[in-house]
């Protein structure tokens, strides 16, 4: 750059922006060792956070967590083969780190530095469904109008551990920060949103996930409800106005002095969806209305319950301040992703066949949905893999069997069912049923994700067929899909 550029009145007026005082790495030595109050053996720098060393990539701080089965430091040779610059470590080791007396506890202070020095809008994401994709569609929606200033908690990184590694990965200068925080029993989001601590809290929708820890809705809805008590004075509780708990939230955000904000169909939502239209390559075109005026935008995503979601999404970005025509061209371009919506084409006798990857989890409300998507997915034959919806506790009979209803509804030519939950489904399908619009329909269950593959093969997937995997995580249909999208 000359020297008369930077002599430039409009160069020396630029406007200064508070942030560029802040590093562009995240961490180094001293700030770490300062954060968790631990003693620096060298001085280094790090451009990420870690906790597995097989993720570990050059410049990488790699911490040394401690489990009831494993301990991070057997791993510190990997995770500095991989490139790590330093490492947080009870011990003293040959390699640059920082030593402290508890690997997690230093995580967590790490976590709490990380949030404390940012001045970033936080928002928060639960739900017990959709949680994932939303979190991604807000943070496409801010990433594309902040130009890459925005922060997420990557893959489903939502526990006592996920968090606060997504925190401590937060760079300084970030301008959005979004992350999702999961449960399974009471009181779990509750200590997640005090480390978080968001400005804007959202919560996708109530579905009887967990339910076996948690005995009923109402206790899920409550559940869910924790991540108002960790909102910043003024925040804004996001939730869904078709609820039936939509009460139950709206007075527990109230209760801490929440602004509410809500989304959905009812008359009564604050970003409203007028209108939903199916576009040619399974997507939407959706209208909404809010209160300054009305935005019409394409969601890429196929499913009603994706146009659901982008009125959360939108909400959000609202909320956050964020520009809600950018979020509209972020909705328009996402795919889906590994497990949890991701399509692939595979190659099949006569051509191509549709599979679509939601093997990463499931439970009572998602598969209705995923189904129905499924029913309205243009193909000369459907085919659904449903895999077992786990911790359901003693309402895994009625609700696994309940799913009879929506297999027929979506016209599906077969399905093949995976796990000994799905016992109850095979013994609903298994009564005389009328046929649907005179189409035969053939199911078959099994206990493993190999035998499924096997089965399936069998059967034989052609050029034009749709094959829906759905699934919790657990029932191993990754697996499945592996094999298939492998050769294609």
């Amino acid at each position: 750059m000359s020297a008369a550029i930077l002599r430039h009145p409009a160069y020396i007026e630029w406007p200064a922006d508070p942030r560029d005082r802040l590093p562009l790495t995240p961490w180094d030595a001293r700030s770490i060792a300062e954060a968790v109050g631990g003693i620096a053996s060298h001085d280094f720098q790090v451009a990420g956070v870690e906790m597995d060393s097989r993720d570990v990539i050059n410049g990488d701080l790699f911490i040394a967590l401690k489990g009831e089965a494993m301990d991070g430091h057997r791993f510190l040779d990997k995770a500095f083969a991989n490139g790590a610059a330093g490492a947080i470590v009870d011990r003293a080791v040959d390699w640059p780190h920082i030593l402290v007396e508890d690997t997690t506890a230093a995580l967590e202070a790490l976590a709490r530095a990380a949030r404390s020095r940012v001045e970033a809008t936080i928002i928060g994401v639960t739900g017990s469904v959709g949680k994932t994709g939303v979190k991604e569609a807000i943070f496409a929606s801010l990433e594309r109008a902040s130009r890459g200033a925005a922060h997420r908690s990557t893959r489903s990184y939502n526990n006592h551990v996920g968090v606060p590694l997504s925190l401590a990965r937060m760079p300084a200068r970030s301008r959005f920060a979004i992350f999702e925080m999961g449960m399974n029993h009471a009181g779990e989001i509750a200590d997640l949103t005090a480390q978080v601590r968001p400005h804007v809290a959202v919560i996708t929708t109530i579905a009887p996930a967990h339910i076996e820890n948690l005995g009923s809705m109402d206790a899920i809805a409550a559940a869910k409800a924790e991540i108002f008590a960790g909102l910043e004075p003024g925040g804004t509780a996001v939730i869904p106005a078709d609820s039936e708990h939509s009460a139950a939230l709206e007075r527990a955000a109230r209760d801490v002095g929440a602004r509410v904000v809500s989304f959905g169909r009812a008359r009564s939502a604050d970003v409203r969806l007028l209108d939903a239209i199916p576009s040619a390559n399974g997507g939407s075109l959706v209208t909404c209305e809010f209160p300054e005026g009305r935005l019409c935008y394409t969601v890429a995503e196929p499913g009603d319950h994706w146009v659901i979601n982008s009125l959360a999404v939108m909400a959000a970005v609202r909320a956050a301040g964020g520009d809600m025509a950018a979020a509209g061209l972020a909705l328009a371009e996402m795919g889906g992703l590994k497990g949890r919506g991701a399509r692939h084409g595979i190659a099949v006798p006569g051509g191509k066949a549709l599979l679509i990857d939601e093997s990463y989890n499931a439970n009572p409300a998602s598969m209705r949905a995923t189904l129905a998507q499924l029913g309205q997915t243009p193909s000369g034959r459907r085919i659904a893999v449903l895999g077992s919806m786990k911790e359901l506790g003693d309402f895994g009979p009625q609700f696994h069997a309940a799913l009879a209803e929506p297999v027929l509804a979506a016209d599906v030519d077969y399905a093949l069912l995976v796990g000994d939950e799905m016992a109850a489904l095979a013994q609903e399908l298994g009564k005389p049923q009328s046929p649907v619009l005179g189409k035969p329909f053939a199911w078959a269950h099994c206990q493993t994700a190999d035998e499924a593959i096997g089965l399936l093969e069998d059967f034989g997937v052609v050029a034009g067929d749709a094959v829906l995997v759905k699934g919790s995580n657990s029932v191993g249909l990754g697996r499945l899909v592996d094999h298939f999208t492998r050769a294609s």
